[in-house]
């Protein structure tokens, strides 16, 4: 995946570069060190509150087009609700 610039963030890759996000983020149901949020990261999210991701640089992506478009609408969806709770 073209992750490379997220070497420099707080955004955690799996192994082979892709973005963990929302239940692969989890260790025992617990979030990763440094979430500072009370809820668990959504779907989508990142370990950077906000920041989510979708597609090919997700890991566990399916790696279609169809699926990145869905996962792209849902990833919109979830910084409106992200920004409503301010």
């Amino acid at each position: 995946p073209n992750t490379e610039w997220a070497k420099d963030t707080a955004i955690v890759r799996d192994p082979a570069g892709y973005l963990l996000t929302g239940p692969d983020l989890l260790d025992r149901g617990m979030p990763p060190a440094g979430w500072p949020l009370e809820r668990l990261p959504s779907f989508l999210e990142t370990s950077v509150p906000g920041s989510f991701a979708a597609g090919d640089v997700r890991s566990g992506a399916v790696k279609r087009v169809a699926a990145a478009v869905g996962e792209g609408a849902m990833a919109v969806t979830l910084v409106h609700r992200y920004l409503r709770a301010g």
